[in-house]
């Protein structure tokens, strides 16, 4: 099975997550180069793990637990009377509700 990852064989450098912050134009302190080195070794040696696992007996999927749509009937019931409805609002006009201007819009 041909990789994803190239085969690592030593963690992500310092002098790696540098690189990768100034492209991002990111000021990184000493501190945050040395924490993020072993956060993003870490997460490639997990990755790696991940890449190792013989899955080609296993049926891809795209949620772990079967789904369907629950979908009710489409059936006209009877519903509320506009005039009554818009009678109500504190402002409507050629019978829909009357807002205020979004936007600065007149």
């Amino acid at each position: 099975m041909i990789g994803i990852l190239p085969a690592m064989s030593s963690p992500i450098s310092r002098d790696d997550v540098a690189h990768v912050a100034r492209l991002a134009r990111l000021e990184l302190s000493s501190d945050e180069l040395d924490r993020f080195t072993d956060q993003l070794g870490a997460i490639l040696e997990h990755a790696a793990d991940v890449e190792a696992l013989d899955v080609t007996d296993i049926e891809p999927m795209h949620h772990p637990v079967p789904m369907s749509n629950v979908m009710r009937p489409d059936v006209v019931v009877p519903s509320l009377d506009r005039d009554e409805v818009l009678a109500q609002a504190p402002a409507a006009e050629a019978g829909q509700f009357r807002v205020p201007p979004v936007l600065g819009e007149a």
